[in-house]
């Protein structure tokens, strides 16, 4: 899959803040995996339409059809939350623009933290961390 970033993220995971994949350039097996990625990002992401329209969106849902034709994606557009469906066949290219709002907040991450605290005799407690 030829996703462009620098985010110094694995092969596994290349999708992450700064990613963008061409869609039209891969097959359609890569297509749908690009679409997985943006379904489980938890950040904004740009989608481009074939039309040339281009859609800040978070995307809150999926349906998935046998073919790529039959699937699309719900969104909710960024300031005002319209919320819209798209498919898939409709988006020319795919930009992880936001910040993934999850990236490093593992459950293990955050018990890891804790016991840090808590052996350099710092207060620890279960707040939770300050979003940007």
């Amino acid at each position: 899959m030829t996703a462009t970033a620098d985010n110094g993220h694995s092969a596994a995971h290349p999708f992450a803040q700064g990613a963008a994949i061409d869609l039209a350039a891969v097959p359609e097996s890569e297509r749908k995996r690009a679409f997985d990625e943006a379904f489980e990002y938890r950040g904004d992401i740009t989608l481009t339409l074939t039309d040339g329209a281009r859609v800040e969106c978070y995307i809150f849902d999926r349906r998935i059809g046998a073919t790529i034709a039959d699937s699309f994606v719900r969104v909710m557009e960024a300031g005002g939350g319209e919320k819209r469906s798209i498919p898939y066949q409709q988006i020319a290219r795919l930009e992880f623009t936001g910040k993934d709002t999850a990236a490093g907040k593992t459950w293990e991450n955050w018990v890891r933290r804790y016991v840090e605290k808590r052996l350099a005799g710092e207060q620890a407690n279960i707040d939770a961390e300050v979003l940007d």
